[in-house]
């Protein structure tokens, strides 16, 4: 009998020993990043005309910051700034001025710091927008990844990641959001445990060609979501180049009806719904693993998406469709069931995982630890937000309002986002809000002055407002699927030059 007391005393002690560890070890991070996914298309976040239940229950589970931003761009691409914002913790006016898409400077790259600091194994799956060079400077190993912005999700290629070396290009052999989940699935269960890992998986849905699998668009048309508030048949003015010239602004003819916009709104909720079932079975697989306990999960967007809000469909503009995106962290340390309308911007996610890390945050960074906000310490990490486009787009929000600025063309708007959050009514010209758009800014300058926007508020000579659409100039790329052609370009194709024909 006390050999066997002797032997139960001996597990217990080195089960509560194990427990003790495992209580100490830096937690696991499974990021997943969403591409293009706007703000307002979650369940639980407000919007009963989408089906989200795995992103409901993150929500039910975590914490949700409900202000969530890109800070703006350098780039019609924004998804490429905003992920060297992610990755370097730095708003785009602190990276270099020439290249910044594929030149970091002297930015400490996340990944690394983990890896270097907090003995993390970083990993990557998906898709990857910023160069081989950045992704040296990122990740050793991975899988299926995506060296290039978009593609046909039903048909596209991939690369492994091994020591630094990309394999030769294989056909990733499904849709890509199911490709990115089996392959994240892989990892949670062949992961060992024996240091913390950073799994980094980048889905390239919703981002268009807007093709999700048949039934999920289909059953979007069966009970059609409601157009965005603020739908228009086209943009007013001349807000930047992309707008009239931009491939996503030629997704669909101007001016926009409301029978192509629902259609296409159909077809982007169903690429979320079918994005959030692969949240699911990440999180089945992590639930299930010896993982669960000590895994942190953040589920965030690299910026929003027009889909029709202001005539526009694109992300090349500054209205809050289209620069906010949804946050949502769960895991040890981290509150349930609970949200926050603090500012905040999407590289602020640098400095947040270096706390739950306990990784020092390097010299330069500019993001802000989101920890503080989850345990109650502060209801906020900044007082106002900026939202600085290129040279061609300027806003600046303190929450109630929010003044853009237009430079190449002289133009205003002014919003009071407590009675107009989808800034329908421009108030600029009204004579009794001088005093705000004075403040605001006044509020601006100072954002511009400590970033160091080398670009003016004013030009000497304006281009025109008046925006020049035109149908005949479309821009078709070459992914769109066949059915998409066929649907919303007329059946056109491209010669090997990429000029357009007609079949």
């Amino acid at each position: 009998m006390s050999r066997f007391i002797s032997v139960w005393f001996t597990i217990a002690l080195g089960q509560a020993l194990g427990q003790v560890a495992l209580a100490e070890q830096p937690p696991n991070i499974i990021f997943l990043f969403a591409d293009d996914q706007r703000a307002d298309t979650i369940g639980a976040h407000g919007n009963p005309h989408i089906r989200t239940p795995n992103l409901d229950r993150m929500a039910a589970r975590g914490f949700s910051f409900r202000r969530n931003y890109c800070a703006g761009s350098f780039s019609g691409a924004v998804c490429v700034a905003s992920r060297a914002m992610l990755m370097t913790g730095r708003h785009w006016m602190n990276l270099p001025a020439k290249r910044p898409a594929s030149n970091w400077g002297d930015a400490t790259v996340l990944p690394k710091l983990l890896e270097a600091r907090g003995g993390y194994e970083p990993f990557i799956i998906g898709k990857w927008h910023n160069g081989k060079g950045m992704l040296d400077r990122s990740f050793a190993n991975g899988r299926a990844v995506y060296m290039g912005g978009m593609a046909n999700h039903a048909d596209f290629r991939v690369q492994d990641l091994n020591d630094g070396k990309l394999s030769e290009e294989r056909s990733a052999g499904g849709f890509s959001s199911t490709v990115f989940a089996d392959e994240a699935i892989r990892y949670i269960q062949e992961a060992k445990g024996d240091k913390p890992f950073f799994l980094y998986v980048a889905f390239m849905a919703p981002h268009d060609p807007r093709n999700p699998p048949e039934k999920y668009r289909e059953m979007y048309y069966e009970n059609r979501p409601p157009l965005p508030s603020n739908f228009l048949p086209q943009h007013p003015f001349q807000n930047a180049p992309q707008a009239t010239s931009g491939r996503d602004e030629s997704l669909a003819p101007w001016p926009r009806t409301k029978e192509v916009v629902s259609d296409q709104l159909c077809e982007y909720y169903g690429l979320v719904t079918h994005l959030d079932e692969q949240v699911g079975r990440i999180m089945k697989a992590l639930e299930g693993s010896p993982h669960a306990d000590n895994t942190l999960v953040v589920y965030t967007a690299d910026h929003g998406l027009g889909m029709g809000s202001h005539g526009l469909l694109g992300k090349q503009n500054v209205y809050e469709q289209s620069m906010q995106c949804p946050l949502i962290l769960q895991g040890p340390g981290v509150p349930s069931g609970q949200a926050s309308d603090a500012f905040t911007y999407v590289h602020d996610l640098y400095s947040t995982i270096c706390g739950f890390a306990n990784v020092p945050v390097p010299e330069g960074v500019d993001s802000k630890d989101l920890a503080p906000v989850m345990n109650g310490g502060t209801d906020r990490v900044r007082e106002s937000l900026f939202l600085p486009f290129q040279n061609n787009q300027r806003a600046i929000s303190d929450g109630t309002w929010k003044l853009h600025i237009y430079p190449r063309i002289n133009h205003r708007l002014l919003f009071n986002l407590a009675s107009d959050p989808h800034e329908k009514k421009d108030l600029s010209g009204d004579p009794t809000q001088a005093v705000q758009v004075s403040r605001m800014l006044k509020l601006m300058n100072q954002w511009r002055e400590r970033l160091g926007d080398p670009y003016p508020l004013k030009s000497d000579r304006p281009e025109p407002k008046k925006p020049r659409y035109d149908n005949a100039k479309r821009a078709l790329d070459i992914w769109q699927p066949k059915w998409i052609r066929d649907k919303y370009f007329d059946g056109r194709e491209r010669t090997n030059h990429g000029k357009r024909k007609r079949r």
